[in-house]
């Protein structure tokens, strides 16, 4: 069986220890004197035995703790090498930090006993305070390092468990992140199926029915049917596309923004642009007779939304004026707002609002613009103005 090799800090460290204890040694410099091998050499021996323990600490940390121990309990007999004993204390520390975890556990308790033991006996042989100190002694030498290394070891530990549960933590947001996904995609089948099949399969039965059937009459009203389901089914679709843009996070649809909701969206805008000497108004001259295609009161509204909030970035103070008009099958949109210096900050704009006002208008074949224009009065307020087809058949010929 081949040794493991030991590390080379640890053989730094051993050998370290074996300069300095021969330093010691050079010099005449013992812990004791009048032991059992009063010769010089006899304190090389133990000396030499912890440097090749202390080369074992993290390899072999069983063995260098017992040969660490012999080593220690022989220099007793010998004038003794302060080296050899920090490195026991280190071989100690290192037995408890490096070593299985059954001994982890039992090397504190054994030292603990070991130092309570020896002070008893002594105390009872000598009957002399002397017997305490060589108690705290004992302890500092192998109890006070066995409970250092098992405090390291805990912490250790609990870090490595954290990092572990860490990285389950990572796994399970990964696995949920993923089933997230998967579930988004059914539901966004689901919503494909209830929005669009319907008016797929009518296309497809009135289709057969046109090429099948010779007669102008039937043909002419199966187009028909043909037109107003594709018109509502590519309706039906952008307004899918503007669900998920908006609320692509929310496990449903959110619900879609419509016109009516414009009194809360300038009463919310009042209330930030109050203090820049802002002012909201809404002029609403539709004759408010039937609905809205969905596409173009949801465009209506988000164009509104976004330039509500380029007047409270960049407006000057005065009127921001909000005007509806319906007239020849177009809706326009018209908000107004003062042009010029802004007293004290203004918000930072990307660029990226006008750019989305303009394909929300691109996309419904309207007519978008927006720019300074005076107001008839000697000064300049920015205009933006959309109009939006109200005939949905023009998104038939782009589709």
């Amino acid at each position: 069986m081949t040794l493991p090799r030991p590390h080379r800090h640890d053989v730094l460290i051993a050998a370290v220890g074996l300069f300095g204890g021969l330093l010691l040694w050079w010099f005449g410099l013992y812990v004791s004197g009048e032991r059992l091998f009063e010769q010089r050499w006899a304190a090389l021996v133990p000396l030499a035995v912890m440097s090749g323990a202390e080369a074992l600490r993290r390899t072999m940390p069983r063995t260098a703790l017992f040969t660490g121990t012999l080593a220690i309990v022989a220099d007793q007999f010998t004038n003794g090498s302060l080296a050899t004993v920090l490195m026991f204390t280190d071989v100690m520390y290192a037995a408890v930090v490096y070593g299985p975890p059954a001994s982890a556990r039992r090397i504190p308790y054994t030292t603990g006993l070991i130092t309570v033991a020896l002070t008893v006996v002594l105390l009872i042989w000598w009957q002399n305070a002397v017997a305490l100190l060589v108690g705290v002694l004992t302890g500092g030498i192998a109890f006070l390092p066995a409970i250092t290394g098992a405090i390291v070891r805990n912490h250790r530990n609990a870090a490595e468990a954290a990092r572990l549960r860490a990285e389950q933590t990572a796994l399970l947001a990964e696995m949920d992140r993923a089933q997230a996904v998967v579930a988004e995609r059914a539901r966004m089948a689901r919503e494909l199926h209830d929005m669009v099949a319907n008016h797929l399969s009518a296309i497809a039965i009135h289709s057969t029915a046109a090429l099948s059937l010779d007669d102008p009459g039937t043909t002419r009203q199966a187009l028909t049917v043909i037109r107003e389901n594709s018109v509502a089914g590519l309706a039906e679709m952008r307004r899918l596309i503007g669900l998920l843009r908006e609320s692509g996070a929310d496990t449903e649809p959110a619900a879609t923004a419509t016109l009516a909701g414009l009194d809360a969206l300038l009463a919310q805008a009042g209330a930030n642009g109050g203090p820049s000497g802002l002012s909201f108004v809404l002029e609403d001259a539709r004759d408010g007779d039937g609905d809205l295609p969905v596409p173009v009161e949801l465009a209506a509204y988000r164009i509104v939304q976004e330039s509500l909030t380029n007047a409270l970035k960049h407006a000057a103070p005065g009127e921001v004026r909000v005007a509806l008009s319906q007239e020849d099958g177009t809706l326009t949109v018209t908000v107004s707002s003062p042009y010029g210096e802004r007293p004290g900050p203004s918000a930072p704009g990307s660029g990226a609002g006008l750019v989305g006002m303009r394909e929300r208008v691109a996309l419904l074949g309207g007519v978008f613009e927006a720019g300074p224009v005076p107001d008839g009065e000697g000064r300049k307020r920015w205009r933006v103005r959309a109009g939006l087809p109200m005939d949905t058949s023009g998104e038939e010929r782009r589709a």
